[in-house]
């Protein structure tokens, strides 16, 4: 029986239903299944839950469904830039369950495995693990969290054949090939619809055993979610104390170091690698590679790094899964991460993914990142816009992990963290003085400037 359909509507016959449960890959709106997403909205489907590492933007990607009601339930790690998702979220009328980008991953992978649950260390003493069951392995605290199985999953691909083997492009692997394996049935479509034997065999993504039908799209918009210029108007964001504060970051780097790093400020980091040192740069959506990474004007869609940079050819780089992304975090072989926050206290705890009732952005993979990486840099300005301290003796807000924080760097100074001996003050910025810190900030600290 041929897994080939002509276009997404058809592809996509006899299988929808009201309350239904969807997964959809991609990453942001990188690697998303446009022109299946568009045939579910024309459908009219209703009561849906969609999983998916986020739910697109206002107006392109899954953020199509929302903005018509066609969602009861979004299973996400990330809010991301759609406001009306947020918006929807905060007023009560959708129902939200957010999990850390990489235990999302390990869910939709194990759902296609046939594992029914695993334990992770992500989420850990925080909010996201409330009511769930954790056990001890050799000393550390792990959680128990459910595989995911849909009754439909949707994904894109650069290439398929017509036996559904799938061959996906750079950073647009993303979530795909764990979510193709997750549903009762699942739909391909691709920008290339080749016959059977034009694929290499050992360069298939995923083998065509996931694949139950396929359809070649009919065209592909490939939206990039946020993209961050240079040039024109001066804003806060081309402020020079951010630049120092990456600057000074950017010392934390060692030749040869792995390094993640968060969003914001943090990118900046990768303008100031000091010369003569290699940094490996590791982002969640599968990309690894040299850093740092060379400017061009052409932008290329399927390199678009979670929103964070704009990257087009990297020397020694490699692409792999969310998934694969995830185990390198959890695993331990990342030596350094890098990331903003909201409040840190003064053990090193860190809350940087929510502020209840005002702001829902979701864990995205901060969790994962401060659960598995050897060594957690915060980046973030010393108060928030009302004057209050951000370092605090305790976090008020939602933790993204325990005594996680090793170093903060504000636009007024920088603190060393150690779970013993709390906050030292080791260095104070060109132009404020002790007295300054002092006061604005709540923790206690002792000075070792």
């Amino acid at each position: 029986m041929s897994k080939v359909f002509t276009d997404a509507k058809s592809a996509l016959t006899g299988l929808l239903h009201d309350d239904m449960t969807i997964a959809a890959g991609g990453f942001g709106l990188c690697g998303i299944p446009e022109n299946l997403i568009g045939a579910l909205v024309e459908s009219g489907t209703k009561g849906l839950t969609i999983a998916g590492n986020n739910a697109g933007v206002d107006d392109f990607g899954m953020g199509l469904l929302l903005k018509t009601r066609q969602v009861k339930k979004v299973i996400a790690s990330y809010v991301g830039e759609n406001k009306e998702f947020e918006r929807q979220v905060l007023a009560g009328e959708l129902d939200l369950q957010l999990v850390p980008q990489g235990t999302l991953a390990e869910k939709f992978r194990a759902g296609g495995a046939g594992i029914p649950g695993f334990y992770t260390r992500t989420a850990f003493g925080t909010k996201l693990a409330e009511d769930k069951h954790t056990h001890n392995f050799d000393g550390k605290e792990y959680v128990l969290e459910e595989a995911i199985r849909a009754d439909l999953a949707i994904v894109k691909a650069w290439k398929g054949d017509k036996a559904g083997n799938l061959v996906y492009r750079k950073t647009s692997r993303n979530f795909n090939p764990m979510i193709a394996t997750c549903g009762k049935v699942t739909v391909a479509e691709v920008e290339q619809l080749v016959e059977v034997g034009e694929l290499d065999p050992d360069q298939i993504h995923t083998p065509g055993i996931f694949i139950d039908r396929i359809i070649q799209g009919a065209k592909f918009e490939k939206r990039i979610e946020f993209r961050t210029v240079t040039g024109g108007a001066a804003s806060k964001k081309d402020s020079p104390i951010r630049d120092l504060m990456a600057k000074r970051a950017a010392l934390e780097l060692r030749d040869g170091y792995y390094v993640n790093l968060g969003i914001g400020i943090p990118t900046l980091v990768a303008n100031y690698i000091p010369a003569g040192i290699t940094v490996n740069l590791q982002s969640e959506n599968g990309l690894l590679g040299i850093g740092p990474f060379p400017t061009e004007d052409a932008v290329d869609p399927d390199l678009i790094n979670a929103g964070k940079q704009t990257i087009t050819t990297i020397a020694g780089s490699s692409f792999f899964s969310s998934a694969d992304s995830f185990g390198m975090i959890r695993g331990g072989h990342i030596d350094l991460s890098i990331l903003g926050g909201l409040e840190v206290a003064e053990n090193g705890d860190l809350a940087n993914w929510m502020v209840p009732g005002k702001m829902v952005k979701g864990p995205g993979g901060a969790m994962d990142l401060v659960s598995g990486v050897k060594r957690v840099v915060v980046l973030m300005e010393h108060c928030s816009k009302d004057g209050a301290s951000k370092i605090l003796k305790s976090c008020s807000l939602p933790l993204t992990g325990k005594g996680v924080v090793n170093l903060i760097i504000t636009d007024l100074c920088v603190f060393e963290v150690n779970l013993l001996v709390g906050l030292s003050l080791i260095e104070l910025h060109p132009g404020v003085t002790l007295e300054d810190v002092k006061a604005k900030t709540e923790a206690a600290f002792r000075v070792a400037l």
